[in-house]
């Protein structure tokens, strides 16, 4: 959701090649568990988009250094700046991200990553 994907289809859309039976099951966990709320777009009410609840927001502490280590020891599609400069910047990482899910501001924070098949994680750098 920090990339701005909020619709079953840009989900579908991201380049993670889920399954649409296991987004739509992991979907209605999530919000099931009230991590996640579908909100009805008001263009469009056949437009579902998913929202973050204060719940998922708090979240943001534990899924950026999740983020921060899988950039360390994983290959990932994020350059090593982007990792790096999150690292470095984690209060005002958390700060923005919870700025903008209280202003609803769908400015995604992270860009998408392109296939960098060059990226490597910093443990195998050295």
């Amino acid at each position: 959701m920090v990339r701005g994907y909020r619709s079953f289809r840009e989900f579908q859309q991201s380049g993670e090649g889920i399954a649409t039976n296991v987004l739509a099951d992991r979907l209605n966990r999530l919000e099931a568990a009230k991590i996640i709320v579908a909100e009805a777009e008001a263009s469009d009410g056949r437009r579902i988009n998913y929202r973050l609840t204060e719940k998922g927001i708090d979240l943001a502490p534990v899924l950026l250094e999740l983020l921060i280590w899988a950039g360390r020891y994983e290959e990932t599609l994020a350059p090593c700046a982007v990792i790096h400069n999150m690292a470095a910047g984690r209060e005002y990482v958390l700060a923005e991200v919870r700025r903008r899910w209280q202003e609803r501001d769908l400015t995604p924070f992270l860009p998408k990553f392109e296939n960098n098949r060059g990226a490597k994680s910093k443990k195998e750098r050295g």
